[in-house]
């Protein structure tokens, strides 16, 4: 039996982040560490239904539909039953015949369609169709039209030069055929008919020279003021246009020293951060293994301080638990709390910067005999 494995909120919270700002798949999973990219997929979900109370669950356990760990209020029941109302609302104004007068190519594609909100068990019940009978007209129209079909996008591909990509092959197959977007996206891929314009190439956000040693090995306990220091950048996908925030937090008393908020995730970013810390002895800084940390000009910016550098082991985010940690406490006292989810690129730098301040000299944490940072080293100092 395969071992069952554990994964933080704040892994969660961080790959839905970075798959919601584009960051491919396999990249997500190699970076934080994800094993299986179903677990991710079903991560996604939860977060676009709003079921966002569901990545705190631990490991075989499964909350109910609509509740967290402990009783959700009545509005969140009723908008989870309108929800599931809807859903059969858009059923049945889409296909009048259900039951022996629908189509199986009707069914397979719409059900394609919504395999990321719901199960197809459910689907076949809002139908009044058996499982079994889904899962046998989808074998047989597959087998039946396959190589039919895979003819049919090759020659459109062709006849356009491969200037189209799936989106607008489907919506040609669509003038004489009912078809998933799915589908033809994923013949293309296996066929290579991919659209050949404007390929996408990967953005190099730093030369990389080398990493270094894990020096912190997640001895998170500082004796003084800035003598070990984390950093890391984070998405802010909240606004008009996609924000990044690196922030450097000292371990003494969790006080944020440093941070920049910038439109684009590179050395320049990571750099002004940098700067804004002084030069001091026996200071330890500690990164992930980001090309922007490992690129030339941040690591002579810090040898030039006469910093320590330290970074994480690949794909292990929990060697900087702390700032990842507090990534996922600001978004979630700011911008989740507040519904800011979908707000101005002002609204976004405005919310940060007041929370930072109110975070630093205010907010008071209990590992800190319940004082803030800055009161922590003003009284211990």
């Amino acid at each position: 039996m395969a071992t069952r494995v554990s994964y933080p909120v704040e892994i969660k919270m961080k790959a839905i982040e970075m798959r919601l700002a584009g960051v491919p798949v396999k990249e997500v999973m190699e970076q934080l560490g994800i094993r299986n990219k179903t677990q991710l997929k079903t991560w996604m979900r939860w977060n676009r239904n709003g079921e966002r109370h569901r990545l705190e669950q631990p490991v075989g356990k499964q909350y109910s539909y609509g509740k967290g760990p402990e009783d959700s209020s009545e509005l969140e029941k009723v908008k989870a039953e309108n929800r599931f109302l809807k859903q059969q609302l858009d059923l049945l104004k889409k296909y009048e015949g259900v039951g022996e007068e629908v189509e199986p190519e009707a069914v397979i594609a719409w059900i394609e369609s919504i395999r990321n909100e719901v199960t197809v068990s459910e689907a076949c019940r809002w139908l009044g169709i058996a499982r079994t009978t889904y899962y046998r007209w989808k074998a047989g129209v597959g087998t039946k039209h396959t190589d039919k079909l895979v003819e049919k996008i090759r020659e459109l591909c062709i006849r356009h030069k491969f200037r189209y990509g799936y989106r607008k092959i489907t919506a040609l197959l669509r003038i004489e055929q009912s078809i998933n977007h799915k589908r033809v996206q994923r013949i293309m891929q296996c066929e290579g008919l991919q659209c050949r314009v404007r390929m996408k190439k990967r953005k190099v956000t730093g030369q990389s020279v080398h990493s270094f040693e894990n020096l912190l090995k997640r001895q998170f306990h500082a004796e003084a003021p800035l003598q070990k220091l984390v950093t890391d950048i984070t998405y802010l996908p909240f606004g008009g246009k996609m924000l990044y925030f690196s922030s450097i937090l000292d371990l003494y008393n969790g006080e944020i020293v440093a941070y920049s908020i910038a439109d684009k995730q590179d050395t320049s970013l990571v750099l002004d951060t940098l700067n804004q810390l002084p030069k001091q002895k026996k200071m330890l800084l500690h990164s992930d293994q980001g090309s922007v940390y490992t690129s030339f000009a941040y690591q002579e910016a810090v040898k030039g301080k006469g910093i320590t550098m330290s970074m994480s082991r690949k794909g292990t985010p929990a060697d900087n638990a702390p700032i990842e940690s507090f990534h996922s406490t600001l978004k979630s006292e700011t911008f989740y709390l507040e519904d800011l989810t979908s707000t101005t690129t002002a609204i976004v730098v405005k919310t940060i910067r007041d929370y930072i301040i109110y975070y630093n000299s205010i907010r008071i944490q209990a590992k800190l005999n319940n004082q803030s940072p800055m009161d922590f080293r003003r009284l211990a100092t």
